[in-house]
């Protein structure tokens, strides 16, 4: 006859199991819609026809970023998923390796961001001019870099004058372009009585006075406006990353309980 102790093992193991496979199966379906929409997103654009057209952006394409995430959590959550449900050892283990692996990297990269923040603010300064570069060669791009100017209420990665690096928006005499000396309507400052956005408000402006352009666009660069914000909000970024961080921990011990669970169980039957 089964022990009250036994029995109390095998109901907590059970909703061990339960809970995991419940916490897993969110993840497996927000994996499957983020690389369900960056999956769309190649089609609109014909990448899925034409592979090689992978290579032709200068700059970083957003898509990416929902094909890795959407990858990642698709292959956890799946993982997590079958192995609690059908109670699969080599499955959870996986999972928790797995989970371990992605903590000690966004372990690793918090040091290292905070060692070598300088290293780090010359690369997102490049990674910034790098797509302004390719600001009107990919629709997802443009939104990006339009989204991000108008949130941080900057322009450019240091200055307005960045956008020289763009073929269309530089200021040099052979640039045919009638966006020539100006910057992307997202540098414009906001004007709450116009419910329309003029997208041609930042046309010219370069050519004009430094006072004049402080009228019509944000002065500031992205790097020190995202500095800033990240100083603002320093407790929300630092209490989201202790969350993710507590969450994967949890995770790990939950999938390594429910792995010995089932190891006491095959040895118990073993040796009955």
């Amino acid at each position: 006859m089964m022990s009250g102790k036994h029995f109390k093992a095998q109901e907590v193991s059970c909703c061990i199991k339960y809970f995991i496979f419940g916490f897993n199966i969110i993840f497996w379906f927000l994996g499957v819609t983020f690389l369900g929409i960056g999956l769309w997103a190649w089609s609109e654009k014909g990448v899925l026809s034409n592979i090689s057209s992978i290579t032709d952006l200068g700059g970083f394409d957003p898509v990416w970023l929902f094909l890795v995430v959407g990858g990642v959590m698709f292959i956890l959550g799946f993982a997590g998923c079958i192995g609690a449900l059908r109670e699969n050892s080599f499955l959870l283990k996986f999972f928790s390796v797995f989970l371990g692996i992605i903590f000690f990297l966004e372990l690793t990269a918090g040091v290292l961001a905070f060692v070598f923040k300088d290293w780090i603010k010359d690369q997102l300064n490049f990674f910034i001019n790098n797509n302004i570069r390719a600001y009107r060669d990919d629709i997802d791009l443009q939104n990006l870099i339009d989204f991000t100017q108008e949130y941080w209420e900057c322009c450019g990665a240091f200055g307005a004058d960045d956008w020289n690096l763009n073929i269309y928006f530089n200021c040099t005499d052979s640039n045919p372009s009638r966006e020539k000396c100006g910057v992307p309507f997202s540098c414009c400052t906001k004007d709450p009585a116009e419910d329309v956005i003029n997208t041609q408000c930042g046309y010219d402006i370069r050519a004009k006075t430094d006072a004049e352009q402080r009228t019509y666009i944000y002065i500031k660069g992205c790097v020190p406006q995202f500095e800033k914000w990240l100083q603002d909000n320093l407790t929300v970024v630092a209490g989201i990353f202790i969350g993710i961080a507590l969450l994967q921990i949890f995770g790990i011990c939950l999938a390594q309980n429910l792995v010995s669970d089932i190891e006491a169980v095959r040895e118990s039957c073993l040796f009955s």
